[in-house]
């Protein structure tokens, strides 16, 4: 399987996952059964994991709150971070857990119904576990642009336009 072209397609269903492969193949001048082998050998090697959507919840009438933890660890002899980060990602709030550089060795984003959940999450779930040390929590209060697209509404110019 061409790498080149596992790349343009992973790009391409990166760009927009409700893509049909009839419409990849054209756009890549190839046969639409290659491109379905190479999806499907890209799904099984679980290359592909997931497709989704991205959603301005700050349009929806039930809105989300997003938050970002900072976790201080104490990593655990022969695990390191590892064991800790497989405890967090399992809480069906969390959307995602990073290993970080710098002054926190974790990064935790929430994704829940209200700020007070937030609150409940870090000192019911996360402050609890042996090895955290200390968090940070810092609340999104708007989304600009995310997973590549931009969200932000610009405001219209309501001045009127003079003309000499």
């Amino acid at each position: 399987m061409s790498e080149h072209l596992q790349h343009e397609i992973l790009s391409l269903l990166k760009e927009n996952s409700r893509l049909e492969t009839e419409k990849i193949a054209h756009m890549l001048g190839e046969s639409k059964e290659k491109v379905e082998q190479i999806i499907q050998e890209l799904e099984k090697t679980g290359i592909i994991v997931k497709y989704g959507a991205v959603i301005n919840w700050q349009k929806s009438e039930k809105p989300k709150v997003s938050a970002l933890i900072d976790v201080k660890v104490a990593p655990q002899r022969g695990y390191g971070f590892d064991a800790l980060a497989r405890r967090i990602y399992r809480f069906p709030e969390v959307r995602s857990v990073y290993l970080m550089s710098g002054a926190y060795d974790l990064s935790v984003e929430l994704e829940v119904d209200s700020m007070e959940a937030v609150g409940r999450f870090v000192t019911e779930k996360l402050a609890t576990l042996d090895s955290v040390m200390g968090t940070t929590t810092h609340f999104v209060m708007k989304k600009y642009k995310e997973d590549g697209v931009i969200l932000d509404d610009p405001e219209k110019d309501e001045r009127l336009v003079i003309t000499p």
